[in-house]
């Protein structure tokens, strides 16, 4: 029960720094990577300090959380254990980053702004979970005959 209260708290507090930041507003995200816009002083910089704020105060909390032998909702840490940038990485940043900079949303805010039933962000929505199933299909495809 503690793990589900941690969880929900986690996203409500996500949630609202989503919305606060304005991460949510897919004009603002595209504003801010319009790099173009700086010679003709459009561009907005100010998702610059939100990142730079998220990493100000996440920093800190994963070197003391790193520190712990023991979790407090759980029974052992899930640290990743793959560090190598390897294709299959930089596929999934690339398609990341073309998703962000076509529509101005990410996956978070996405599902934030389903509450909007805006037909663009259902569709967003729904294009990123067909991508999910396509990408575990395909997984699953190609580990299946090196198990046999």
């Amino acid at each position: 029960m503690l793990a589900l209260l941690a969880a929900l708290s986690c996203g409500l507090l996500f949630g609202a720094g989503l919305v606060i930041s304005g991460m949510t507003q897919p004009q603002k995200v595209l504003g801010f990577l319009d790099l173009l816009g700086i010679a003709s002083h459009t561009w907005d910089p100010t998702l610059a300090f939100v990142m730079a704020g998220v990493l100000a105060v996440a920093a800190p909390g994963f070197a003391l959380v790193r520190r712990r032998r023991k979790p407090i909702c759980a029974e052992a840490s899930t640290w990743p254990t793959k560090t190598a940038i390897d294709r299959p990485l930089l596929a999934g940043a690339a398609l990341f980053g073309i998703g962000w900079g076509l529509v101005g949303l990410c996956p978070g805010p996405a599902i934030a702004n389903l509450a909007t039933l805006s037909p663009r962000v259902i569709a967003f929505v729904l294009a990123m979970g067909i991508g999910m199933l396509a990408l575990d299909f395909w997984q699953r495809r190609s580990i299946a005959p090196s198990a046999a």
